[in-house]
């Protein structure tokens, strides 16, 4: 591993989720002296990865990470074959749904159609969420039992009804491979739910999760909502050259 390298990625790290730290803070997060984390800082704001505060000491994340991740989420082969099928789901259901994928310990949401209602709405597609806390991150973590060693021993709490223990997640992880679908209620945002399904590829391994977002007044979801869940799940792992859905279960996730 190259050290100035995982230094820098170590700071954008610290700086996800529009945090703004000064140098010191970042010093002391990382255990590094403070003129170690100057320069880092300052070689990635010349790149436009790190931007400083107008008037301000503390730097936080920079616009060219935008356009990365734009440039990552459009080479995606599931986003692209998917997208005519939630946008149809959205419109079938009413309701907003998510195409999410695993990066590291979160699912970040590849594709994001609105409620078809007219509302004005956040557009949510390069955004994250920690994957214990998601319908779509149960799914990947289920389909992929190796990835709960990635985890780390304290599952962050977001809200009050967050899942942040080990033992019971691994629980929640064996139904939803019992019954092909995982929820998410007031877990990661109080008056959210979702439900989700996986999405296979070619070689029958699950690559992503489709999801329908409602509020948490009407959860669960009804049969019809769910019935068109699957469906379009099903539609684009066909899509992706797999021939069987629901994708095979792995290997039962032991305590």
């Amino acid at each position: 591993m190259i050290q100035a390298i995982d230094r820098a990625a170590m700071i954008l790290l610290k700086l996800q989720g529009s945090r703004h730290l000064g140098i010191t803070e970042l010093g002391n997060a990382l255990g590094l002296p403070p003129s170690t984390v100057h320069g880092i800082v300052k070689s990635l704001q010349q790149h436009g990865l790190v931007a400083k505060e107008p008037n301000g000491n503390r730097y936080m994340l920079g616009p060219a990470l935008l356009k990365l991740s734009s440039v990552y989420l459009d080479s995606l082969d599931v986003r692209a074959r998917s997208m005519r099928w939630t946008r149809e789901l959205s419109r079938r259901t009413g309701l907003s749904t998510r195409l999410g994928v695993k990066l590291f310990n979160e699912v970040i949401i590849a594709h994001h159609d609105p409620r078809p209602d007219g509302s004005e709405q956040m557009l949510e597609t390069g955004l994250s969420i920690p994957i214990h806390a998601s319908a779509m991150g149960k799914i990947l973590l289920a389909y992929h039992p190796e990835d709960l060693d990635d985890l780390s021993s304290t599952l962050r709490s977001l809200t009050g009804d967050t899942i942040t223990d080990r033992k019971a997640l691994r629980a929640e992880l064996r139904e939803v491979l019992d019954q092909g679908l995982a929820t998410e209620h007031d877990e990661a945002i109080l008056g959210e739910s979702s439900v989700a399904v996986p999405v296979a590829d070619q070689s029958g391994a699950v690559v992503a999760a489709i999801a329908v977002v409602l509020p948490s007044t009407e959860f669960p979801p009804p049969d019809g909502v769910l019935n068109d869940l699957r469906e379009t799940a099903r539609n684009i792992s066909r899509e992706l050259g797999s021939s069987v859905w629901p994708p095979t279960s792995p290997a039962p996730i032991t305590e």
